[in-house]
């Protein structure tokens, strides 16, 4: 190795870790930064709480009946039945809204018995008295459908809150460090790659360390609200989420970097940022929408803006294969390498360049 080798190596290296503690200890020193933080975990925590706590303790619809109608809903969990001592105190139960319906003797019915309620049919209550033909699943699931949305929800807005809200503090300090003409003293101290790495890797540290907060935050929710069967479900899948976060963000963050060195104006920013913010947003929709269906997630776990979230997911509900989330990390891996090179030419060629926007191929020119 060359002496000016030897010197660049640790120039460089010490460089991206300068510049990568700058940005974490401003955000840090950020009081605004800190509330917000501050806010979301105490969020994250009463939403997983109060989550836990309704799985455990679903809401019953209140029910009046009488000592004829009463063998009718014996064995429903989901009622709050209560006994009247004729029809019309039962029916009267429902007028004073003290419940939702009263079952009372028709002897003209079919069977015997009919439903009633004050201004709307009681689906839900009509198809549980129903007689319905036995009904045998193939493939049966274990997993509450409840439950499964709150989960694609869960990662669907971690996912969409920390990559957003990092992404814009990247495209933001870029803008700004060519607004106020700083970057061109920086860049003269230290190389280019070495001020963007510093941002990534920064804002990389800190997005993770938020990860890692709300993933404890989960475990402990769920454990005081009494989940501990959920909580063993959910450990292998956020274990994946974090990681596929990790890779997931540096190449969000790469492009955001590239995206916010192509304007000089903050105003600007979010011209070139839009296509990422869109990319961040179409998985937390896709997820809600589609999380019981297995086609879409699937597809979904092998697009790399889109597996953050769908691969964990289809983890949890038992979907995927013990070499699906390796393969789809692979990809996501080398999609990331890609975004880096070309989030750095990005910014490379746009960085020292002021006034109107760089044109994305004028940007990519060598």
């Amino acid at each position: 190795m060359s002496t000016a080798d030897a010197r660049t190596g640790p120039a460089l290296a010490q460089s991206i870790r300068l510049v990568a503690g700058r940005e974490v200890a401003s955000k840090l020193r950020s009081k605004a930064f800190v509330i917000s933080t501050l806010i979301l975990l105490l969020l994250a925590l009463g939403g997983v709480v109060w989550g836990g706590l309704s799985a455990a303790n679903p809401s019953k619809t209140p029910v009046a009946v009488t000592s004829e109608t009463a063998q009718a809903v014996s064995g429903m969990s989901n009622l709050a039945v209560t006994t009247a001592t004729d029809a019309d105190a039962a029916i009267a139960l429902v007028r004073s809204e003290k419940a939702d319906a009263a079952i009372v003797p028709d002897p003209a019915s079919p069977l015997h018995l009919k439903l009633v309620a004050r201004d709307s049919v009681p689906q839900q209550l009509v198809a549980q008295l129903s007689v319905s033909p036995p009904v045998e699943l193939l493939n049966t699931s274990t997993q509450n459908a409840l439950l499964r949305y709150f989960v694609a929800i869960g990662f669907g807005v971690v996912f969409l809150m920390s990559a957003s809200m990092f992404g814009s503090t990247i495209a933001q300090s870029v803008v700004e460090e060519k607004q106020t003409r700083v970057v061109e003293i920086l860049i003269s101290a230290i190389p280019v790659r070495a001020l963007m790495a510093g941002k990534v890797i920064g804002n990389t540290i800190l997005a993770m360390a938020q990860i890692v907060a709300l993933v404890a935050i989960a475990v402990v929710g769920l454990s005081v609200s009494g989940q501990s069967a959920v909580l063993s479900g959910l450990g292998g899948p956020m274990a994946w989420f974090a990681v596929f976060f990790l890779f997931g963000f540096v190449l969000l963050a790469a492009l955001f970097a590239g995206a916010a060195a192509m304007v000089s104006r903050q105003e600007d920013i979010g011209s070139t940022t839009m296509p990422l913010t869109m990319l961040i947003l179409a998985p937390y929709i896709l997820v809600i929408v589609f999380n019981g269906n297995p086609v879409v997630l699937g597809v979904m776990s092998y697009v790399p803006f889109s597996a953050p979230v769908a691969m964990p997911l289809r983890l949890y509900l038992g979907s995927a294969q013990w070499w699906e989330p390796l393969s789809s990390l692979v990809l996501l891996i080398a999609t990331c390498v890609a975004a880096v090179l070309v989030g750095s030419k990005i910014y490379r060629n746009s960085l020292l360049r002021m006034g109107a926007r760089v044109k994305l191929a004028d940007a990519l020119k060598a």
